[in-house]
């Protein structure tokens, strides 16, 4: 097993994991706002039992990586990702990007990935392209109100308000009849606080506010989009449902009534549907 740090060209450290054979086909796994890779734990383990080669790293201010003042946008996500990737020289890998990760996956396959020739596969989970924020282009957006509540619960009480995310909609532990997990909940708290309050308060704006669209539409490997219909988070008609009509090769897989969270609350049933794309 390797966990390391690579530095970018503008000099900032990021943490990455990098776990099973070397020879292997890689599973690279892009964590969610405010997390990091931690949150890939089951399916890190799951593809490592498969055989599978697995590669994560912790976005610029999130995680163990570097507290950075600056950079806290989806072109330096991907830049950073690629400059991981490129220092392991992985080739025909999948990469499966979650929520904010999605919109990292998107970005870095169509600027880096597919350009260079490294990506077999990507999918797409509860992802947050093509754009969440409502705008004139995108009507069937969220208000920016609602972000600009994320932000004043994050300046108020970040600790608080990463109790009251997984306790209540992330993981959709606020439905009737959920069964919570109390450890769950207090290790998305232990991820959220360990990364830096500017990366996560000006990542708000990185997730919500950058338009996809064009790298959606660039992307030619097969994508598999992968979305709750239950999603309190990225609601699915203004997400997986319109990405999987702009890439070129994509699947939409649509799971009645699962979370935002789902890779962790229906990991049982999310760990095979990934693996049966890997192995399309």
């Amino acid at each position: 097993m390797t966990e390391s740090f690579i530095k970018t060209t503008d000099g900032v450290d990021i943490f990455y994991k990098d776990w099973g054979p070397k020879d292997a086909q890689p599973i690279v796994l892009h964590h969610g706002w405010p997390l990091s890779s931690d949150d890939w734990d089951n399916q890190m383990l799951f593809f490592l039992a498969n055989g599978y080669r697995v590669v994560a790293h912790d976005r610029r201010g999130h995680g163990r990586s570097q507290q950075v003042s600056e950079g806290h946008d989806m072109d330096h996500y991907a830049a950073d990702a690629s400059a991981v990737y490129e220092h392991l020289n992985l080739k025909n890998a999948v990469h499966i990007g979650h929520s904010t990760g999605g919109g990292e996956v998107a970005r870095y396959v169509a600027k880096f990935g597919q350009p260079q020739g490294r990506v077999a596969k990507a999918v797409l989970v509860s992802a947050v392209p093509p754009i969440m924020v409502k705008t004139a282009s995108n009507p069937g957006g969220l208000p920016i109100e609602v972000f600009d509540g994320l932000r004043k619960a994050l300046a108020d009480n970040r600790a608080q308000f990463y109790l009251d995310l997984p306790t209540g909609p992330f993981y959709g532990f606020n439905r009737p009849g959920a069964k919570i997990s109390q450890g769950v909940i207090q290790n998305w708290w232990r991820q959220g606080m360990i990364g830096g309050a500017k990366a996560h308060y000006e990542g708000i704006k990185a997730f919500s506010e950058t338009d996809q669209t064009e790298d959606l539409k660039t992307i030619t490997v097969p994508v598999l989009v992968m979305h709750g219909d239950d999603d309190q988070i990225v609601p699915i008609d203004d997400a997986g449902r319109l990405s999987v009509k702009l890439v070129r090769n994509g699947t939409l897989k649509v799971y009645p009534g699962y979370p935002h969270g789902m890779l962790t609350t229906h990991a049982d049933v999310i760990n095979p549907d990934l693996l049966a794309f890997v192995k399309e």
